[in-house]
């Protein structure tokens, strides 16, 4: 399959080799069990209590997506563009899984500087603002003085901006403050009663629920449902992810046949010729036979970072649970070499080393240039010539070594270039692996039961009940 991504477990193989063949079994156990638990979802079967909740969901969504269920898929591309032509500044708000998917998403495959660029050079797509994912009161008010210096007269293309607002419930505080906050300053600047404080407003939710109700009681014109069966983590090829990418030009269609794809290379293919299972049975077996459960996610270049927080959200709610879970830690190399890498070659055997390779690079690859012998004193010129991409790859390769050499264990996941569809299969993995790890060591993958603690105390303070 062209395009494919590829895992390749490098100088982690010598510590499990013999274990692997006995865990095979019980991987395609795994496997097959979160694979049935999408049909049990919907059969209508009573839900075993440990199996509550069942938020398989996300599993055969891109296909069912793609394949026109419900006509959703048409009808996010449909009002993506209606409203990427009507705005040229796109606040998102939400918090958790209802951000982080598409932030990962916006960071590998949007220009670096996007929202530096002119709209043009933007292929018409809107700059893109965070916010509501936070209580950072100096954020929040640089962002609406940016919006309320920058856009002063609504009629305007290049001063017009709109909300897209995200919430499953609805009651998240961080996300709900912030929506009554910049709904406030939107209704400002076009008037209350104006078309844009209806149309240019999106809210991506529940069916049921306080930002449901809202939005019935507004009248907004364009609304996304966030599906039963999907938790927040799982959420990035619903509307939360699919709408808002799309807004941004981003090829949603290309992305979610990435995640189908790797679906049906996970359903399908044995361990040792499957990248979900192969992942899943590394990590597992140096956490459980060698006490290394720190994963540290090492991505080669700044395109990935938001990525490796994205699977830091999902690794620690999903499998964070009954005092067990591997802790998630995000590097981006060759930076973080300069800060962690000495820690990593001599700490504590406590983590294993997981690479994001990324392939070749959407740019055209920057040469170093040849310095006259005068100014030679950096002794560069002994490699000029040589690309960028090229000294990543030497890096890449001697850091590897450097771990392999005092048995550290790597591995390494390799994109062939980071694009929508590449991006597609490796959300898609690190879902399916987290999910099947879950199954494999009898941890319910799905729900965050401790995240409502904070929730609950906060509350109580702030509305003393």
């Amino acid at each position: 399959m062209p395009n494919s991504i590829s895992f390749s477990p490098q100088a982690a193989g010598f510590l499990i080799e013999k274990q692997y063949s006995m865990l095979t079994e019980h991987l395609h156990a795994a496997r097959d069990e979160a694979f049935a638990d999408v049909a049990l979802r919907t059969s209508g079967e009573e839900i075993p209590e440990a199996k509550q909740p069942l938020d398989s969901g996300f599993i055969d969504l891109p296909e069912r997506l793609l394949k026109g269920e419900d006509g959703l898929l048409e009808s996010i591309e449909s009002s993506a563009k209606t409203l990427r032509d009507q705005i040229d500044r796109m606040v998102v708000l939400g918090i958790g899984g209802s951000y982080m998917g598409l932030r990962a998403l916006f960071e590998a495959l949007c220009d670096p500087y996007h929202n530096e660029l002119s709209r043009e050079a933007r292929g018409g797509n809107p700059r893109l603002y965070f916010e509501g994912n936070n209580l950072d009161n100096d954020s929040m008010s640089s962002l609406l003085n940016l919006l309320k210096t920058q856009c002063v007269d609504p009629k305007e293309l290049a001063e017009r901006w709109g909300i897209v607002v995200i919430s499953k419930s609805g009651g998240t505080l961080e996300t709900a403050a912030a929506f009554r906050i910049f709904r406030e300053a939107l209704e400002e600047y076009y008037g209350p009663d104006s078309p844009e404080a209806t149309e240019l407003v999106v809210p991506v939710t529940g069916e049921t629920g306080k930002l449901r109700d809202l939005s019935n009681k507004r009248g907004y014109q364009q609304t996304f449902p966030i599906p039963d069966g999907v938790g927040g983590r799982f959420s990035v090829f619903t509307a939360v992810g699919l709408f808002p990418a799309a807004v941004l030009g981003i090829d949603v269609r290309a992305l979610l046949q990435g995640a189908a794809d790797m679906t049906e290379r996970c359903r399908t293919k044995p361990a040792g010729e499957n990248p979900v299972l192969d992942y899943v049975a590394t990590c597992h077996l140096l956490e459980r036979d060698h006490g290394m459960d720190i994963r540290v996610l090492s991505t080669w270049g700044n395109r990935l970072e938001s990525t490796g927080l994205w699977y830091d959200q999902l690794l620690a709610e999903s499998l964070g649970k009954h005092e067990r879970g591997a802790t998630p830690l995000t590097v981006v190399n060759t930076r973080d070499l300069h800060s962690r890498g000495q820690q990593h070659q001599e700490g504590k055997r406590d983590r294993v080393i997981n690479n994001i390779i990324p392939g070749v690079p959407a740019s055209s690859p920057i040469s170093l240039p040849k310095s006259s012998d005068d100014l030679d004193q950096d002794l560069l010129n002994r490699i000029a010539g040589k690309t960028i991409p090229e000294l990543l790859d030497a890096a890449i390769e001697g850091t590897n070594q450097a771990y392999a050499e005092d048995q550290r264990p790597t591995t390494d996941l390799k994109l062939s270039k980071i694009d929508a569809y590449a991006m597609g299969q490796l959300l898609q993995l690190f879902m399916l692996a987290t999910t099947i790890e879950g199954r494999l060591i009898g941890i319910n993958p799905y729900g965050q039961p401790g995240v409502e603690a904070y929730k609950n105390n906060m509350g109580r303070i702030l509305y003393g009940s």
